[in-house]
């Protein structure tokens, strides 16, 4: 008779993580989507170009912590779509500016409102230390250096 396995999946915090991020994050997901059309990489670049203005692809890489070949998808269509521009360095033609357009800050700004509102409602789900340590343990978590595979 084989041994039963010990490994418990619903306690495997990369599982945990994940099943919390797909949960908490469907109904705002309906939103963006339902609204613009918009995929998650799209609307995490363009909240970081609403948040910090003008950035390259690269820049939104490292911050996002996303490939490059998706952030440069989503930079495509958004600028296929007319939500920002994409303007040329004068010193590294490699490099491209990007900046939101009107129809982009729009888009941002709704969407960043109803960002708001979701995040105080699921905030609400929890007592205000318990959401003051998940926020901190999952900083925490996000800051971790890569680690060599085991």
């Amino acid at each position: 008779m084989p041994e039963k396995d010990s490994f418990d999946l619903q306690q495997f915090l990369p599982y945990l993580l994940n099943q919390a991020a797909e949960t908490s994050s469907l109904e705002f997901q309906q939103v963006y989507k339902d609204r613009y059309g918009m995929l998650r990489t799209e609307w995490r670049v363009l909240f970081h170009l609403g948040l910090y203005g003008k950035m390259t692809a690269g820049e939104i890489v490292q911050a996002a912590k996303m490939h490059k070949t998706k952030i440069s998808r989503a930079v495509h269509r958004l600028a296929e779509r007319r939500f920002l521009t994409r303007t040329r360095d004068e010193q590294d033609r490699r490099v491209e500016h990007l900046e939101l357009t009107s129809q982009g800050q729009k888009a941002y700004a709704e969407l960043r409102r109803v960002a708001m509102e979701y995040d105080a409602a699921l905030a609400a789900q929890l007592s205000p230390r318990e959401m003051s340590v998940l926020r901190t343990a999952l900083r925490k978590l996000a800051q971790l250096p890569a680690r060599p595979r085991p």
